[in-house]
């Protein structure tokens, strides 16, 4: 029996060729230099940071040069797969703020013209790609079961062999083709493996766009490349694929280093040209009993991309952070450059670094400046969205009050260092909820009142300060000297300067009074700017305040 009639036998429903998939998917007709990439998860867990900074870098490649970022979903782990897990992928992307131009669109939808994009779709043209292989005497049926593979393992250990499956350990390599009809009409249960030519003895040296010039022993692995239930393992998908998408750039995790020789061969066997190969160091952690490791898509929760957004990390924050990770010279072109898009940093594979450890405080510093750095109006429309999807209530008390809400976050945001009270969204309410009568009248009310803590005096403060010092039409600097008016009166130094230089003369200085003002009209002893918050607040609403103590 000839190899084509073996592959007829064992693709009898298979009429394509590989001739005929190469006029449905041609090249892609792109600027010279442009990056074709994708974005490639499996749908088997949450999507964590460490999957979005791959995401990340893929489709910046695309924008510098005017190519193409894909989404694909590799979903051939179909026993891990959980439940609205291309969903969770989407969402993500989305959450990111990032955008890609063809691929995966939603559970149901695929969008562009070298689809379908889910791999499970895809198995007419696996089929076509694997009979090739056989008719070419380049791969062939093993029909060997989980029981004799184990066996070999450990006659391997036990001679101190390498594992796997290669050589004279290779059972059903050299089986003649009638054997292997006679099985497979039998109904034997088979996988098709590589008929690898590799030596291991022989090395292969390639060129990795981040780890430079990796050197390998050629494989000799006869590797499964569809498994007896008929769905492909990873290393022929993704040739297949890549191929076919016209892929020019691979970026995946230095897990899957050790994987390019398998990778080279099987280009190699179907003739195609080899892409260019990007191994990321893996973004590590230190879990709860102190060990570093990778973050992982089953565990490791709060480290997911839904996780962050749920908690209002503005999408631009964790799109610079993940920029610091990709680039060791972001920050200081950051640095030089504080007011430019992201979109005009260039990335570059020389400045990608080793296994970066994931540095929370970090994200937080860079969500604080770039919340800083928001127009109020901008910062409200942001807030208010994620309020409408996480916090219905504050969203409520946002919108009954819209020039109120405005000018409670512009509170000392037009100057020159604006203040970096938030890093994310979620802590507005916790900093803000005081301005609002919704929640001024309802919440438990602790007063952290400092050194002027007599009940009897704060009142008579107060009252005076609202009765007689108060103005709606003062500006600050008139403000600040009713101010130093008030504190005089009761015995107070009107600077802190002259309170140090004479203490034994004052019972306090300008601080204490204001601390009082402050507290009875927030709780609070630390907080933005008092004259705003007292503009923004009007006579009316702080004598409702005085009169509650």
């Amino acid at each position: 029996m000839t190899n084509k009639e073996l592959a007829d036998l064992m693709f009898p429903n298979v009429t394509k060729t590989i001739e005929d998939y190469e006029k449905e998917y041609p090249e892609r007709n792109l600027p010279e230099g442009a990056v074709v990439s994708r974005y490639a998860p499996s749908p088997t867990g949450f999507v964590h940071m460490g999957n979005m900074l791959s995401c990340f870098i893929e489709n910046k490649l695309p924008q510098q040069t005017k190519g193409v970022f894909y989404l694909r979903i590799e979903d051939t782990d179909q026993k891990r797969e959980v439940e609205s897990g291309i969903e969770n992928i989407v969402n993500a992307i989305n959450m990111l703020g990032l955008t890609y131009h063809e691929g995966v669109m939603g559970t149901d939808v695929q969008k562009g013209d070298y689809g379908p994009y889910i791999q499970s779709h895809r198995k007419e043209i696996y089929d076509t790609f694997a009979k090739y292989l056989i008719e070419n005497g380049m791969a062939y049926p093993c029909f060997c079961n989980a029981e004799e593979l184990e066996a070999t393992r450990e006659k391997q250990k036990n001679t101190k062999a390498r594992i796997g499956y290669y050589g004279q350990y290779a059972k059903c390599r050299n089986i003649d083709n009638e054997e292997r009809a006679r099985r497979i009409k039998e109904g034997q249960p088979y996988t098709i493996r590589l008929k690898s030519t590799g030596n291991y003895n022989r090395k292969i040296v390639f060129k990795d766009l981040v780890k430079g010039k990796v050197s390998f022993p050629e494989n000799d692995q006869d590797m499964v490349l569809i498994k007896s239930d008929g769905i492909p393992v990873y290393h022929f998908a993704h040739v297949v694929d890549d191929h076919l998408m016209r892929t020019t750039h691979v970026l995946r995790g230095e897990d899957w280093l050790s994987s390019v020789p398998v990778h080279i061969e099987l280009f190699q066997k179907f003739g195609f040209k080899l892409p260019q190969y990007a191994h990321l160091g893996l973004i590590m952690i230190i879990d709860s009993n102190g060990v570093k490791r990778k973050i992982s898509k089953r565990k490791d929760q709060d480290f997911t991309v839904e996780s962050f957004h749920r908690r209002g990390f503005p999408t631009v924050a964790l799109q610079e952070y993940l920029m610091t990770i990709a680039n060791s010279n972001f920050e200081g072109w950051r640095m030089a450059n504080p007011d430019k898009s992201l979109d005009e940093f260039e990335f570059s594979f020389s400045k990608v670094g080793s296994c970066p450890l994931f540095d929370t405080a970090k994200l937080i510093n860079i969500s604080k400046n770039c919340i800083s750095k928001m127009k109020a109006s901008d910062l409200y429309d942001n807030l208010l969205n994620w309020a409408n999807e996480y916090d219905k209530d504050f969203y409520d008390v946002l919108v009954k009050d819209k020039d109120l809400s405005i000018a409670v976050l512009n509170i000392e945001r037009e100057q020159k260092k604006p203040r970096k009270d938030y890093a994310c969204y979620s802590d507005i309410k916790t900093h803000t909820w005081y301005m609002f009568e919704e929640y001024f009248g309802t919440y438990e009310k602790q007063y952290e009142w400092s050194n002027i803590n007599d009940i009897n005096e704060i009142k008579l403060i107060l009252n005076d300060y609202i009765d007689n010092y108060y103005s709606a039409e003062d500006d600050k600097d008139t403000w600040f000297d009713k101010m130093k008016q008030l504190s005089k009166k009761y015995g107070y130094a009107e600077s802190i300067k002259e309170y140090k230089e004479s203490p034994d003369n004052f019972k306090g200085n300008i601080t204490d009074i204001a601390t009082v003002i402050r507290v009875a009209v927030t709780t609070r002893s630390m907080t933005p700017d008092l004259y705003e918050i007292l503009k923004i607040l009007g006579k009316d609403k702080i004598k409702e305040r005085i009169q509650l103590l």
